[in-house]
Order: C-alpha cells, then sequence, then structure tokens
C-alpha cells in the first residue's frame, strides 16, 4: 500500500470512529396533510431525508416509518390521518419507544415535533389530546406553526392569534407556545424565510445531552455551531500536535505529524455532517495536501508563521507543529462547511475535488497567516457566510 492510500485509509478509519461516537439524532414528526412537514424537515436537515421517501416500516400495521441519513433518523406516520387515527398512531408509537429504549440511545426517539398550518387558523381538539398523549410517552413536543406569513419582520394578526389560543392550553411543549415558522421563502410573494434558527435552538433545548452531537452534525442551518463543536476539536489537536513537537522534529520526519492531522479533519468531516460517501470522496484531497505537506511543503509554510516557532537545526518546534495543525483544522472546517451547503457538488452529484483541493490550499496559507498573529489557535471568529 502506498504512503497516500495508508494515509487515506487513515482518514477514512478515523471518520467511521468519529461517527460511530456522534451517533444519530431520530426526529418525530407529526401534524395533519398539508402542513409542511417535508419542507420542514428539508430546511432543518437538508434534502437526504423527507417523509415523502420509502422509509423503513418499524411497526407490524406499517404506520410509522423510519428514515436514516447518516447523523439524522426521521419518524413519520403514512395512512392514518392525526384525529381519525390517534389511538393507533399513539399505540404503536407507545410500543415502539418502550422497545427502543431498551437500546443504544442512538437507535432511540428524542424529540416530537407537531405541526400546525398557520392558514388553518384553527387548532382541534384532537390534536391537542395528541399532544398531551405524546408528553405521556416521555417524548419532548415542540409545537411550530408552519407557513406563518410575514411582512418586514412583522407576523401575520391570525397566525398570533392562533399561536396564543395554543399557548391558552396549557400543553406540555416546549416554552408553552408555538414557534412561528416560514421554511421556505417565496421571492414571487416576498415572504421571507425565518423562525428555523428558533426551531433548531428549540431542539436543541429539550433533546438529551448524549445526542446534541448527533443533532448538530445533522442540522444544516447553523454554520456556527459546526465551527465551534470544530474549534473544540482543533483545540485537543493542537495540544497534541505540540506535544508530538516537544522534542523538535526534523523537517524531513514531518510526516509524523501527519496523522495527528488527518484525524482531525476526519472529525472535523464528521462534525459537519458530511455523509460517508462524500467524505470517501474528499478523503482524496484531504490526505493530497496533508501528505504533501509533510514530506516538505511545509517549509514553505513555516516562513508564513512569524512568532509561532522557527526551523532551527533543521527541526520543527512545538508551537510551529502546533499552528500548522490548527490552521489545517480550519481550512478544512470551512472546506466542510461549504461541503455540507453542497457547494462542490456537480449536477451529476460528483465533487469537484480539484475545486476543493484549491480552496482547501488556499485557506491552509490564510490560516497559516491569521494564526501567526494570536497566541490562542481557538480564538477566532466564525466565517461568515
Amino acid at each position: 500500500m502506498t504512503d497516500d492510500a495508508e494515509s487515506e485509509r487513515t482518514f477514512l478509519d478515523k471518520y467511521e470512529e468519529e461517527a460511530a461516537k456522534i451517533g444519530r439524532f431520530n426526529l418525530a414528526i407529526f401534524g395533519k396533510t398539508g402542513t409542511g412537514k417535508s419542507t420542514l424537515i428539508n430546511a432543518v436537515f437538508g434534502e437526504e431525508v423527507a417523509p415523502t421517501g420509502i422509509g423503513e416500516p418499524v411497526t407490524r400495521t406499517n404506520h410509522l416509518y423510519l428514515h436514516r441519513a447518516g447523523f439524522f433518523g426521521l419518524i413519520d406516520t403514512r395512512g392514518l390521518e392525526i384525529g381519525t387515527g390517534t389511538d393507533q398512531i399513539i399505540a404503536e408509537l407507545g410500543a415502539y419507544l418502550i422497545e427502543m429504549r431498551t437500546k443504544p440511545l442512538a437507535e432511540q426517539v428524542h424529540v416530537a415535533w407537531y405541526c400546525v398550518r398557520a392558514s388553518d387558523r384553527r387548532f382541534e381538539d384532537t390534536e391537542a389530546e395528541f399532544i398531551r398523549r405524546l408528553h405521556s410517552l416521555d417524548l419532548p413536543v415542540v409545537v411550530v406553526l408552519t407557513q406563518v406569513p410575514s411582512r418586514d419582520g412583522v407576523f401575520h394578526e391570525d397566525a398570533h392569534a392562533l399561536a396564543d389560543h395554543i399557548a391558552s392550553l396549557d400543553l406540555p411543549i416546549f416554552s408553552g407556545r408555538p414557534l412561528l415558522v416560514m421554511a421556505k421563502g417565496d421571492n414571487f410573494t416576498q415572504q421571507a424565510e425565518h423562525g428555523l434558527k428558533d426551531l433548531l435552538d428549540a431542539t436543541f433545548r429539550v433533546a438529551p445531552e448524549g445526542v446534541t452531537n448527533a443533532l448538530n452534525a445533522a442540522q444544516k442551518i447553523d454554520l456556527t455551531r459546526k465551527w465551534k463543536a470544530a474549534q473544540v476539536a482543533i483545540g485537543i489537536a493542537t495540544t497534541g500536535a505540540g506535544l508530538i513537537g516537544a522534542t523538535p522534529i526534523p523537517v524531513a520526519d514531518a510526516m509524523l505529524i501527519v496523522p495527528a492531522q488527518l484525524a482531525l479533519m476526519a472529525r472535523i468531516s464528521a462534525i459537519y455532517g458530511i455523509p460517508k460517501e462524500t467524505a470517501g470522496m474528499s478523503a482524496v484531497v484531504a490526505t493530497s495536501v496533508a501528505t504533501a505537506a509533510g514530506r516538505g511543503a511545509v517549509t514553505g509554510l513555516l516562513k508564513l508563521i512569524p512568532g509561532a516557532g522557527s526551523i532551527i537545526g533543521g527541526a520543527i518546534s512545538a508551537a510551529t507543529a502546533a499552528s500548522l495543525t490548527a490552521a489545517m483544522g480550519y481550512a478544512w472546517a470551512t472546506v466542510c462547511g461549504q461541503l455540507s451547503q453542497g457547494k462542490f457538488a456537480g449536477a451529476d452529484g460528483v465533487i469537484d475535488r480539484k475545486a476543493m483541493k484549491k480552496l482547501f490550499e488556499g485557506e491552509i496559507l490564510s490560516w497559516v497567516k491569521k494564526l501567526g498573529k494570536t497566541k490562542d489557535v481557538t480564538a477566532v471568529e466564525a466565517p461568515v457566510g
């Protein structure tokens, strides 16, 4: 096996290891037909999973389906309408929850969203009862008022009235009242998207602590959360790289740091929720740049790190090793941020590795310069966009 192939295998092994640690966040979504559940899921978690998909039946009567995509799982109903099929849905869901609670946390259902369409201007007693029964199953419930029109940041008065009515029922839901959301903007009607981050924040607040990393990996709308998680990983990795370089490393042996850098990039890929298939395609870029740096290109980068360490007697200092690893991590986080938004995918879905590599190399140089001006490699702001 060549060095590049071995490095690529290291990246993929580390990715699978980190993905297993993160696990999966599982959401149950309910509401009447036409409330925009699919649009809401696509907006927050991407289009890999939507209630319109086939899914895997999880009950014998085939009314509950589980859809899986990477770090996200979705439970939705099929063939039954809230109100007419409440007893059936609750019975099946209750049995499923009891069964799953004997299994690892990643197999359990963690939060429920109940969706109400704002334009319906009504909330039926059967819906309120359904929510109470969800709560009786020890499932945290967030009520979402969907398709809420607004103008200049002001919501339609009918939506406020419906939200106030639901709040008056004293239901066991997050914050005691529904969240007002428009999942997808419309330029023709001049309706702006709003409320998605509020919904995500609410979901983080009610989700079990053990699945927040999976929720962060699965969600697509708050890159700052992902960036902060990446910063923690970078801080740990740079400390490790500094220890490796505590005894100065000969420049010729800079490859000693590469496995730690690849492990960091694999961890960041998982933090950003990069699907396994995409991670496999991006591994080629990650490893080619990292191993090239380890073989000697690193000397060109060292000249850009004022005060971070120097080549003394042909060796790399601990500070330099740490700064290079941090630059690699931040550069890769920038790449993953764009990957998570589908920026490198062509019309055929194939990743443009050349464009990815160009961005990665450019970001490494940029971050080396930035980090040369600060003593704390984790005290940097998240990039805009």
